[in-house]
């Protein structure tokens, strides 16, 4: 099983209609069909000094293995989704576990 856990700061201009749609944009790419389970999440109200709330979005997805997990990459939805929003986010880290 592989994690790939993305975390998202989005521009400081973004608007409210623009997070709505990089939500759903994010929730699309379940479309992808080597994809086994997904989570998408905004920072939790949990205030301890270990935990870091400074992202906008948070997307978990689960692959089968690293075959799935390279599927997605170069899937058309996943390319779709980064065409279009790719422009109002800042910052983006990436956390893949296996």
């Amino acid at each position: 099983m592989i994690a790939h856990h993305v975390l998202f700061w989005l521009k400081a201009d973004t608007t409210a209609d623009q997070q709505i749609a990089f939500r759903k944009g994010l929730e699309s790419l379940e479309k992808v069909e080597s994809v086994k389970n997904i989570h998408v999440g905004t920072p939790a109200a949990i205030e301890r000094s270990v935990v870091d709330t400074t992202y906008s979005f948070s997307l978990v997805v689960f692959f089968e293995d690293l075959a799935g997990h390279d599927v997605y990459q170069t899937h058309a939805v996943h390319l779709a989704f980064l065409d279009e929003f790719r422009s109002l986010f800042e910052k983006v880290i990436i956390y893949d576990a296996d």
